[in-house]
């Protein structure tokens, strides 16, 4: 069980670090940072959400289905209310972002919700 949760450590920390490297070349360089280096924080932030939900999920009980239940009910919100910035940004040329970078970034903010919803709804039930 230690093993398992100091894996989700271990990948948080690799991620992490693979998300620094991309962010640092792309300011090295001048330019916008490339589309994965989002997805690569969005799976720092999950693999650390993990390491803190294992003692959690781990039970299988009644609880951790009411955390996954109002978590992902809370996301499917969040991820409209994303949708609908980005939309008005997108529309009125605020923000001009090309189709793999509005992905790339949807994905990741869906990702980092669905988690940091399980961390909130674990420290509330």
């Amino acid at each position: 069980m230690l093993y398992n949760r100091l894996a989700y450590f271990i990948f948080g920390c690799l991620f992490t670090v693979l998300a620094m490297l991309m962010l640092l070349s792309a300011i090295i360089v001048q330019e916008a940072p490339l589309a994965i280096t989002y997805t690569f924080v969005s799976l720092s932030i999950m693999s650390f959400c993990l390491y803190y939900l294992f003692p959690h999920f781990v039970k299988k009980d009644e609880r951790v289905n009411i955390i996954k239940q109002k978590g992902a009910y809370f996301s499917i919100f969040a991820f409209l209310l994303y949708v609908m910035i980005f939309l008005l940004l997108l529309q009125t040329e605020l923000l001009e972002l090309s189709a793999s970078y509005s992905i790339a970034i949807l994905a990741s903010l869906m990702i980092s919700t669905i988690f940091i919803s399980f961390c909130i709804f674990a420290k509330l039930y």
